[in-house]
């Protein structure tokens, strides 16, 4: 893929706590540089990123029962109402891990559901994080079944605070799950190289969380130099 095709892939990404509003400034500002696809910043931030991004093509994500999903739904619907009304176009919501291993199928598509409707009716996009590292291929299916039942735009690998990352297996098993219902795959967690993004790709990741985008894109200029 050319760079610009590889930069579109890219949701550029800062969430670890100690993050300050002058890393989150320099984040945009390498987006915007860069034509990164969005970057993505705890909701704290999305305030500031709407203003530095306006009038970009560069969207701004944020995420939402984030890093353990293990909120009530009351409490991630609200986050993510506050977030859309401060400028974000995607919800990166984390899904509820204890339930899915519970059983509890319809409380978790619940959880999925009201987000979703809050995002369509906001002009946003939902995108479901499972934690892959977490849940068996059968698993990972169900969560996949849940998040097309409750009407989500995107399935997601992984948080990056999990016990792993993305894998071209969970990938796999996540795009043969949804794209035949319109959904897309992201993958994030431990993604930083573009060796890993063409892994991810091929495996059918339309989007790619990670904090390493501007070396990823500097390794494309170089190959192709």
């Amino acid at each position: 893929m050319t760079v610009e095709q590889l930069a579109a892939y890219i949701d550029h990404t800062l969430l670890k706590p100690e993050a300050t509003r002058a890393q989150v400034r320099t984040l945009c500002d390498e987006a915007m540089q860069y034509e990164f696809k969005a970057v993505c910043v705890n909701s704290v931030f999305v305030k500031d990123c709407a203003s530095l991004l306006k009038g970009t093509n560069v969207a701004v994500c944020t995420v939402v029962g984030f890093p353990l999903g293990a909120m009530s739904t009351e409490a991630k619907r609200e986050e993510c109402r506050i977030a859309c009304g401060e400028g974000a176009r995607e919800i990166d919501m984390v899904l509820w891990i204890g339930g899915l291993l519970s059983g509890a199928d319809d409380l978790v598509a619940q959880d999925i559901g009201e987000l979703g409707y809050l995002c369509r009716e906001r002009g946003a996009e939902l995108k479901v994080i499972f934690e892959t590292a977490m849940l068996s291929e059968a698993q990972i299916a169900r969560a996949c079944e849940l998040s097309i039942t409750a009407g989500a735009h995107w399935v997601k690998t992984s948080t990056g605070f999990g016990p792993g990352g993305a894998t071209v297996d969970a990938v796999r098993i996540m795009h043969r799950e949804v794209s035949a219902h319109g959904l897309k795959v992201k993958a994030s967690g431990g993604i930083r190289t573009l060796k890993d993004v063409r892994a991810m790709v091929d495996a059918g990741a339309e989007r790619i969380g990670t904090s390493s985008g501007v070396a990823i894109v500097k390794e494309s200029i170089a190959e192709q130099a």
